[in-house]
């Protein structure tokens, strides 16, 4: 494998924050609530300070080591939860970032080389260690096409510089999801298409990708033009507590192409049959239109128009989060497909109180593009691209 970038740290001491505002009962360490942002009826609130330090930011993560990774123009931002930079890791093109649970750390980004006496720049995802600490360590870095093992005998295309690493998800077992776009998707190739999620295993080597899911045609069961990536494992770190799950969720985003999807985030499940091996299928279930349980669902017809990112909660709760950049919008949806969240106790109301929100601007409740989101001790971040900004929101009924 090719060797790491250099990278340019630089960092700064840690900030020391303070609880605020007595009035609000759940003010936590990184940020308070302005209680005139509290809706009378359930929705999200947002938390003080904005953190608008960024430069376009795309993505944001938190960690099992609970720090904030935050990627933009400067590469990948490392912070500790009350806003304060530590470090930067200058990082071309990056664009996503991910932890496992040996808290190693992956970004994806590009790699300028020279081969056969050309230049590429290529798609790459660093993989590293002691992110938490003013000297973090590249050990390893995957590459495209070299670390897809079914590309090996083929060599370098001219179509391998439109290839994008787009998004990163990580198992239980520290085995690295990564989804892949690109022109090349040939059903009758023994090479893996362009369009799909390749497996890694905890050492980097390749292992296969979603057999199943179709690479050029959008469907329920489908990998085209993937902008997002997320998995049912996530921080904390609970005993017994994470998920063993090997489905994911993906939103696919009309950015790469030029028509619309029908259902453009979809939540894969991997089926494993004794005679046919494994392959990856869509969730019937969340086909289940119940409509006394709720009045929209994740996968209604052309819900979305560019789905950029999707998070699941690793809590009891299980809500997926997906940002929309055209729509400039955060939604929220239970693990069974429904817009919402649960009625509070004693409330008369039976189906689910939608709390997704948005609109083009820069206000509290609005966006423009958000690219990335995550969940992370009851509180959702979003990484509001052009507003040079990530913002964060708690739930009213976790407040009150």
């Amino acid at each position: 494998m090719l060797g790491c970038l250099a990278l340019c740290l630089s960092s700064c001491d840690f900030l020391l924050g303070k609880k605020k505002d007595d009035t609000i009962k759940d003010i936590f360490k990184e940020g308070s609530i302005d209680p005139n942002l509290i809706p009378s009826q359930v929705g999200y609130v947002p938390i003080n300070p904005v953190w608008n330090f960024f430069s376009h930011p795309v993505d944001v993560y938190v960690g099992y080591d609970e720090l904030v990774y935050v990627v933009d123009d400067n590469g990948l931002n490392i912070m500790d939860l009350r806003g304060s930079i530590q470090n930067t890791i200058r990082i071309k093109g990056a664009k996503e970032v991910v932890q496992d649970r040996r808290i190693h750390t992956y970004v994806i980004g590009r790699i300028d080389t020279m081969i056969n006496g050309r230049n590429w720049s290529l798609p790459a995802v660093f993989h590293y260690q002691m992110t938490g600490t003013l000297h973090p360590i590249c050990i390893d870095t995957i590459i495209h096409p070299f670390d897809d093992y079914s590309r090996k005998s083929i060599g370098l295309r001219a179509q391998d510089e439109q290839v994008e690493f787009t998004g990163l998800a990580t198992r239980a077992d520290n085995v690295l999801y990564v989804a892949r776009t690109g022109v090349v998707n040939d059903n009758n190739s023994t090479a893996f298409p362009d369009n799909t999620i390749l497996f890694f295993d905890p050492n980097g080597r390749n292992t296969g990708y979603a057999n199943g899911l179709n690479a050029s045609q959008p469907s329920l069961r489908s990998a085209v033009s993937i902008s997002g990536l997320a998995s049912f494992t996530g921080p904390p770190q609970l005993i017994n507590g994470v998920s063993p799950s090997h489905d994911f969720l993906i939103t696919q985003s009309r950015y790469y192409r030029r028509d619309s999807f029908e259902y453009p985030v979809l939540y894969i499940k991997e089926q494993v049959d004794p005679d046919a091996g494994t392959s990856y299928v869509e969730n019937p279930y969340l086909l289940n239109y119940d409509t006394t349980k709720a009045r929209k669902f994740l996968l209604d017809p052309y819900r979305f128009l560019d789905p950029q990112d999707i998070y699941v909660a690793p809590d009891v709760t299980g809500y997926f989060f997906v940002v929309d950049a055209a729509k400039d919008s955060l939604y929220q949806f239970t693990s069974a497909g429904f817009e919402g969240v649960n009625p509070p106790a004693g409330s008369r109301r039976t189906r689910q109180i939608i709390v997704s929100f948005g609109g083009h601007g820069a206000g509290p409740f609005q966006f423009n593009h958000p690219s990335g989101v995550c969940y992370f001790s009851k509180t959702v971040f979003v990484a509001d691209r052009d507003n040079n900004r990530v913002v964060r929101f708690r739930l009213s009924t976790d407040i009150e």
